[in-house]
């Protein structure tokens, strides 16, 4: 569903085939030596996801407070740290921005976009690595009143990018609730979490833009229900 027809123009002038043609290589090649006798693509690469990511602030800019946030104040690094992972891969595989008030340091939920190859360029949020607090708070509104949360999930553009909330369970139920609570399914989560998912054709393709600015106004009601019921 692509909208917006008047921003197709724009995202077309934006080529982004040099972004994922050197991520797809970079998963293949994840190494520095590799890296540095391609940094010429990459900087290429990067600098066109800069671009793209300028123009989501933008565009989101009409329904979130991001006046004076930057692109490089959203932007993921692409050198992994991997002091604590058993893949020693130094480099992410697709580019990544958390688009919110403060950028990637937002203490707000955000929105949070990649652009990778086959398949990898997505928008997400929700509590992906909650606070045994912020999980507390999403199960305390969720048993108090469960009905906003179904409204924003049951809404129909949100279903239609999103699908059904994901995440992590407790495999009984979580400490504190009942087996037969009737949200039961909903307090189970330990993790919250959405996702919508573009093959490397739409990423390509002119209006990709306007479709990634759609999902994110999809998105924006249940974002704005945990910054309203989990944040302090």
């Amino acid at each position: 569903m692509l909208l917006a027809k008047g921003d197709a123009a724009m995202s077309a002038s934006l080529d982004l085939n040099p972004v994922l043609s050197f991520l797809a290589q970079l998963k293949e090649n994840n190494e520095r030596p590799w890296f540095q006798e391609h940094r010429a693509e990459y900087d290429l690469a990067r600098q066109r996801f800069e671009l793209l990511v300028g123009r989501l602030i933008e565009e989101f800019s009409a329904f979130e407070p991001l006046a004076g946030v930057s692109p490089e104040e959203c932007m993921m690094r692409i050198y992994r740290d991997v002091r604590y992972s058993k893949d020693k891969s130094p480099y992410r595989t697709a580019f990544g921005a958390s688009i919110g008030p403060g950028g990637r340091k937002s203490s707000s939920f955000s929105y949070y976009f990649q652009l990778g190859s086959h398949g990898e360029s997505m928008i997400a949020g929700g509590l992906y690595d909650p606070a045994p607090e912020q999980l507390a708070r999403f199960r305390s509104a969720i048993d108090s009143d469960p009905g906003p949360f179904k409204t924003v999930i049951g809404a129909p553009e949100f279903i239609y990018y999103y699908g059904t909330v994901g995440g992590e369970r407790v495999k009984t139920v979580p400490q504190g609730y009942s087996r037969d609570h009737p949200e039961i399914e909903l307090l189970r989560f330990k993790q919250v979490v959405v996702m919508h998912s573009w093959a490397d054709e739409a990423a390509i393709a002119p209006g990709f833009t306007s479709e990634v600015v759609t999902a994110a106004k999809a998105l924006k009601p249940f974002l704005d229900f945990l910054n309203a019921t989990v944040r302090p």
